[in-house]
């Protein structure tokens, strides 16, 4: 259900061959569509490499399927990506030589108002963050 004054997308991709750079469009025109008030440009490079990261997640950890999510809310962009994997993110220490990886989780929480991890009765979860508008 969309609340007053919000503006939902859904982006699906099920193929594990799928990669974030189509997340990353659809974000780019999802924000791009918004008027009143239009994302600054500030906001729409982050929204858009939160969904890179959550995005990239999913692929990665989560069994290589997602479905993307986007809200519009006054003051907030909402991300969230489902995955069948019910493993939870998770911080870890980042590996400077880029092998694991560690990074995307620790800047998600940095840099989002807040995030939420919804489980699923199915086994999978909604990984959800809340970003300025």
């Amino acid at each position: 259900m969309n609340l007053p004054n919000t503006m939902h997308a859904d982006a699906t991709a099920t193929r594990p061959t799928t990669t974030a750079a189509g997340a990353r469009e659809r974000a780019r025109k999802f924000l791009e569509a918004l008027r009143e008030p239009a994302v600054t440009n500030h906001a729409a490079e982050i929204v858009i490499l939160v969904v890179s990261e959550l995005v990239t997640n999913a692929l990665r950890h989560g069994g290589g399927t997602y479905t993307l999510g986007l809200t519009a809310h006054p003051d907030l962009i909402e991300v969230a990506v489902d995955d069948p994997s019910p493993q939870a993110p998770r911080l870890r220490a980042p590996d400077p030589t880029g092998a694991t990886g560690g990074y995307g989780w620790h800047m998600v929480t940095r840099l989002a108002r807040t995030t939420a991890i919804t489980h699923w009765p199915t086994g999978g979860k909604t990984v959800t963050a809340f970003l300025p508008r």
